[in-house]
């Protein structure tokens, strides 16, 4: 026995050994392949990047995985012992490993074995956080065997807090959400410490299967299982029966997941934005670096901007007439996905899709293609542009597909998506800020931003620089130019600018040319001027690169983009001081760092130690203009607005000052102008050049855009002046001589003059070569009492 007894011990002995062998070789090995869990220390999930307006508003995120970082000092108690409860309620007792629910789980498993029941794995929390940040998701004894060792690793590195950090910040809860902040928001619309004790249960029930669990599929499943984590919670002693009876009484609670991710108002300023960070910060920084990224981006300026620019294009599309449905649909068919989808696309708010259900010589009744199915009803009226001396079933049948648009009254007006296009830009000419950017009729029905992107002809725009040139170049608000035909001679080749309609005024002053957009006034002064240092200020100015200096380029001929042009101007209106257009004011990495600042200022002194130093702000930008030339400049572009080519199109109310501009053949209408507060500027136009027909001109589409846009953003702002520079004088001077002239003569207008200069004495005007020459005092005399049939 004793022979026997011994033998089964030597027995036992050498396979006890074998296996320890085994088993100290396997976690040997096992120790070589691990991850590093010390990388843990400074793990940093990926994150969410916010986008923000000016005044806080969320405008856009960015995220392959939505997620938002809560430090666990900001997750309440109540939301801890949910988790806890639901996941691993030995959590603060055990070392990485629940040796008991282990246990449980092996004799589970060993007793399943040959059935098709899943077997259970009994993870703590620490091994989850091991197996989702460090291992994969396999089903295996080898994956298992390293996750158990992580845990006992990470366990003896990190606190409990921090496991428990990184697991609620990283865990998936469903809808696209990671994270328990991301989830709070995306099924509570709350944040983390104002969840409820069977909010944070429902939470808590999540990460098991956040299919199974889904609220608006299976709300039966999902009741059950957040009333069984309460159940867990009162078991474990973090709610006393009472509350948890009261709280499994209460509904879900749930909120509908919204897709919006992005302010739908500002569409093409966020794709801007988004091109700007992934050029400087990368694509990995954008989707997983959680940047904070405060815009320059007005909500309320966008908003007007918007409406102001759909309105007319709208109203000018409608004008035209109706091109038709949108499509038919034959007997049978059902508002399926592709309609739905439709109705997403559309991107105007109120705009809807609908379907004619029936025809009379009253209107339209027709069915809401949307979730409610409503019905409703088209009255001709709310249709007569597209009418216009045709019945409804001249235009209409059953089954056809329409836009539609409720309106305030209740009634429905009948649409259609304009095939004209335009852009506006609105910018603080002290920064360069944009406040206000929309690049089309609907940023969901095309995403090409013709404010940036479309390089289309600026035509008489680009005249005001070509003045500023001059007056910055030797001119003065007294030159002449004699408008009248001319053809300007390049060896073999002629080129003959016309102003529009064929009229000319013979000899005036600068100002008289911008304020009536004379095509042969601005191309005399550019060729005296030269074009190269005419387009050596559209350089400077930011609106071409290095270009061959054409002379027609003094036209607005060469193309370039509406936002080059609106920066141009706010120039101009900046007193000369160089502009930069930014969309970005601040954007700061997921601790908080600043990483990008707009303002390039810098204060000087600011720091000192001594309350006595006089901090300074050092502005490092470049002056591109003399001031005294942009006030010049823009007073006689006041005269745009007051009396030329934009008079009856732009009142605001307050000093302004612009510029109509209209390319050949009416294809591109412009209007630019600024307050000394904010320049916007409008373009209108079809994607493929095509002319706008009659009317289609600056003046006529252009500015009334401008005006609308703002007298409405203006509305309450206090009224600004346009200041004189100190040195400068004013003198009155005559229209046609520029020479000094008194109050009294009805062709007189009122110029400011740079120390030193002064009107002539004597008449002269730049000749058709380019040169000044004088003109004799009979014609003088002439010019000055209006003589009639002299030009």
């Amino acid at each position: 026995m004793i022979r026997v007894t011994g033998y089964l011990f030597s027995l036992f002995s050498i396979v006890f050994m074998t296996v320890g062998a085994i088993l100290y070789a396997a976690i040997a090995v096992m120790n070589d392949g691990l991850p590093d869990y010390r990388a843990l220390l400074d793990y940093a999930p990926p994150l969410t990047s916010r986008m923000y307006a000016a005044d806080g508003k969320l405008i856009a995120e960015f995220a392959t995985e939505p997620r938002l970082f809560v430090p666990i000092q900001n997750v309440p108690d109540r939301v801890v012992a949910a988790f806890v409860s639901a996941e691993d309620k030995t959590f603060f007792e055990h070392s990485g490993l629940d040796f008991r629910a282990l246990a449980r789980a092996l004799i589970n498993n060993l007793a399943n074995l040959g059935s098709e029941r899943r077997m259970v794995g009994a993870s703590t929390i620490t091994q989850q956080v091991a197996k989702n940040l460090l291992l994969n998701s396999d089903r295996t004894f080898a994956r298992k065997a390293k996750e158990a060792l992580l845990s006992l690793r990470i366990e003896s590195s990190l606190s409990k807090d921090r496991i428990l950090e990184l697991y609620l910040n990283q865990i998936f809860f469903g809808q696209r959400s990671y994270g328990v902040a991301q989830a709070a928001l995306t099924y509570f619309d709350k944040a983390v410490p104002d969840l409820s004790i069977a909010e944070a249960a429902y939470l808590a029930s999540l990460p098991k299967g956040p299919a199974n669990y889904d609220p608006f599929l299976y709300p039966d499943a999902a009741l059950a299982r957040r009333n069984w984590v309460i159940d867990r919670m009162v078991e474990n002693g973090y709610v006393d029966t009472a509350a948890g009876e009261v709280e499994k009484g209460r509904a879900l609670g749930v909120i509908k997941p919204s897709a919006k991710t992005r302010f739908d108002e500002a569409g093409y300023f966020i794709d801007e934005v988004r091109k700007t960070v992934l050029d400087q910060f990368g694509q990995k920084a954008l989707y997983e670096g959680g940047l904070q990224v405060r815009t320059t981006l007005d909500p309320v300026l966008q908003e007007k901007g918007r409406r102001a620019l759909q309105d007319a294009l709208v109203a000018y599309d409608e004008r035209r007439g109706y091109r038709g449905p949108l499509r038919h649909r034959g007997q049978g068919s059902s508002a399926s996905s592709d309609v739905e989808k439709a109705n997403a696309d559309l991107g105007i708010p109120g705009w809807r899709i609908a379907e004619v259900t029936a025809v009379d010589v009253d209107g339209l009744d027709i069915r809401l293609l949307d979730p409610d199915d409503r019905h409703a009803r088209i009255a001709n009226d709310g249709m007569r542009w597209a009418l216009g001396r045709k019945k409804p079933s001249d235009l209409f049948r059953i089954g056809d597909v329409v836009i539609v648009e409720r309106q305030d009254t209740g009634d429905y007006r009948l649409r259609q998506l304009p095939e004209v296009q335009g852009a506006l830009v609105a910018m603080q000419p002290q920064t360069g800020r944009v406040v206000a950017m929309i690049g089309g009729f609907s940023h969901a029905q095309s995403q090409f931003n013709r404010a940036t992107q479309a390089f289309r002809q600026p035509g008489s725009t680009f005249k005001p620089i070509v003045y500023a040139a001059a007056l910055d170049n030797g001119f003065s608000p007294a030159t002449v130019i004699r408008d009248e035909p001319v053809d300007f001679h390049f060896g073999d080749q002629t080129w003959s600018p016309r102003n529009d309609a064929d009229e000319y005024a013979g000899p005036v002053v600068l100002r008289f040319g911008i304020e009536h957009s004379r095509n042969v006034m601005a191309a005399k002064l550019a060729s005296a001027v030269g074009m190269e240092t005419v387009m050596e200020y559209a350089e400077r100015l930011g609106i071409y690169g290095h270009r061959k200096p054409v002379l027609s380029m003094s036209l607005g001929s060469a193309e370039t983009t509406l936002m080059k042009m609106v920066t141009a101007y706010s120039v101009i209106a900046n007193g000369g001081l160089q502009v930069s257009p930014s969309l970005i004011d601040r954007a700061q990495d997921r601790f908080g760092k600043t990483i990008f600042h707009q303002d390039p200022r810098q204060c000087l002194g600011c720091n000192a130690p001594s309350a006595a130093e006089q901090p300074q702000l050092n502005d490092p930008r470049q002056r591109v203009l003399d001031p005294m030339t942009t006030y010049q400049i823009t007073a006689m572009m006041e005269g745009v607005v007051e009396k030329g080519t934009a008079s009856r199109r732009v009142n605001l109310g307050r000093p302004v000052a612009g510029k109509t501009g209209t390319t050949n053949g009416n294809n591109d209408a412009w209007f630019i102008g600024f307050t000394p507060d904010l320049v916007a500027g409008v373009y209108i136009g079809f994607d493929a050049p095509k002319s706008l027909g009659k009317g289609g001109s600056g003046s006529g589409l252009a500015a009334p855009v401008f005006n609308d846009f703002m007298n409405a953003a203006l509305a309450g702002v206090p009224v600004s002046q346009f200041s004189m520079p100190t040195g400068m004088k004013e003198y009155r001077i005559g229209l046609h001589t520029g020479m000094v002239t008194s109050a009294d003569d009805p062709n007189s207008v009122i110029e400011a003059f740079k120390p030193g200069t002064r009107p002539p004495a004597a008449m002269a005007t730049i000749g058709d070569d380019g040169m000044q020459s004088e003109v004799s005092p009979s014609v003088r005399r002439a010019i000055e009492t209006g003589a009639p049939g002299l030009f």
